[in-house]
């Protein structure tokens, strides 16, 4: 399976390549007065309006530093919660990741990555660990990047894509 690299402040993640549409330079974003934290903005992708989440904002309580490596992941995200692990046909619509250092692949088996022992529960995003000669990489689970209250807040009315 292939994955795309990126960082979180100093720690490597990993997102299921099959879960990004397009990964694009970071461009300037629309700023949402009272929108809520790690929400960076929204940009025009393709003529339409996408909603860019900061990854560093969300997790570290800092914006993601602006590197020509800082990317947008866009993928597309289910606007229910709990999303089948099958291809969903329910809603969805495009977001945007913010990540720094997001330049790399790598092709593993899923199964190589494993339990780390620590559960967030306030972090469902986070997956299991895969230890390579750099260290930790861990899966990140695009699906559950949102809270319920905030993907209703963020994607109330949008139509179907």
């Amino acid at each position: 399976m292939l994955f795309l690299l990126f960082q979180i402040g100093n720690d490597r993640y990993a997102l299921e390549a099959s879960h990004a549409v397009e990964v694009i330079p970071l461009l300037a974003l629309k700023n949402i007065p009272h929108a809520p934290r790690g929400v960076a903005g929204i940009f025009n992708y393709r003529g339409q309006p996408v909603t860019a989440l900061d990854l560093c904002e969300l997790t570290l309580g800092r914006p993601a530093c602006e590197r020509l490596s800082t990317r947008i992941i866009v993928v597309r995200y289910s606007r229910e919660p709990n999303p089948p692990p099958t291809p969903d046909p329910r809603p969805s619509t495009l977001l945007g990741i913010i990540a720094e250092h997001a330049t790399e692949m790598m092709r593993r088996d899923e199964r190589d990555f494993v339990d780390s022992g620590v559960k967030v529960g306030s972090a469902p995003y986070l997956g299991p660990v895969l230890m390579d000669d750099k260290g930790a990489i861990q899966l990140l689970h695009a699906e559950h990047l949102l809270a319920d209250g905030v993907r209703e807040l963020l994607f109330a009315g949008t139509p179907g894509a």
